[in-house]
């Protein structure tokens, strides 16, 4: 048996100004600080060490792995960082208040656009600041006009973390590493519904708390989960 350990970064500073994200690259909070270092804290409690950690583009991502990191003192770990892991992109939503959303738009529509699986927010246009294929970040990844997204739903999200995982992520697993995955509310919710083989209905309903790690134990061979829970 082999453990993997997901955590969903601290509260960021727009978690906390109730606006959608997405790719835009804001920092912690206060609280999103304290919640990283306490993550750390209950995997050192626990005995838990790794040998490798994985993380996204995006600094609340970042941020959170090198705190917990810290705590553990285990700062100097083989570290990976991908676009791939990148929080769902919501289009035209994002740096708008939820709350003035849904006044605009009906409570109804809001919520399908964030909870339904395949339904996408308005899309940017690619002169819009917030398209990421205009950002120096993602040309000098390398990243097409193509892998840039202009709105993604929850599947759309999946289509790009799912391949990651399986290429970069289970072969280390495989080979016995201590894992550790450090990203974001829908492409955690992606991993949950690759490791979990969950459906479009059931990954609806999948909340993952910020600062709160996630340990899954899996058979060695398969993968297959066999046990789940929250430190």
């Amino acid at each position: 048996m082999i453990k993997l350990v997901l955590i969903r970064h601290g509260q960021s500073q727009w978690n906390l100004e109730n606006k959608f994200t997405g790719w835009t690259d804001v920092d912690l909070s206060p609280k999103g600080e304290e919640e990283a270092r306490e993550a750390g804290l209950k995997l050192k409690e626990g005995g838990y060490h790794f040998d490798v950690a994985f993380s996204s583009v995006l600094l609340r991502a970042n941020r959170t792995m090198d705190l917990v990191l810290e705590e553990l003192g285990e700062s100097n770990i083989e570290k990976h960082y991908s676009w791939r892991l990148n929080e769902r992109h919501y289009g035209a939503l994002q740096g708008l208040n939820k709350a003035e959303s849904a006044k605009k738009w009906g409570d109804e529509q809001v919520h399908i656009w964030r909870r339904s699986a395949d339904v996408q927010p308005p899309a940017l246009t690619k002169d819009d600041e917030r398209w990421p294929g205009n950002q120096k970040k993602y040309r000098d990844l390398g990243l097409t006009d193509e892998e840039c997204p202009l709105t993604e739903c929850l599947l759309d999200t999946c289509a790009r973390v799912e391949p990651y995982f399986k290429k970069e992520i289970a072969p280390l697993l495989h080979e016995g590493k201590k894992v550790l995955i450090v990203a974001h509310g829908n492409s955690l919710r992606a991993l949950v519904k690759e490791l979990e083989g969950l459906s479009n209905e059931e990954i609806i309903g999948v909340e993952i708390p910020t600062g709160k790690p996630l340990v899954y134990e899996l058979d060695e061979k398969t993968l297959k989960v066999l046990n789940k829970y929250y430190l």
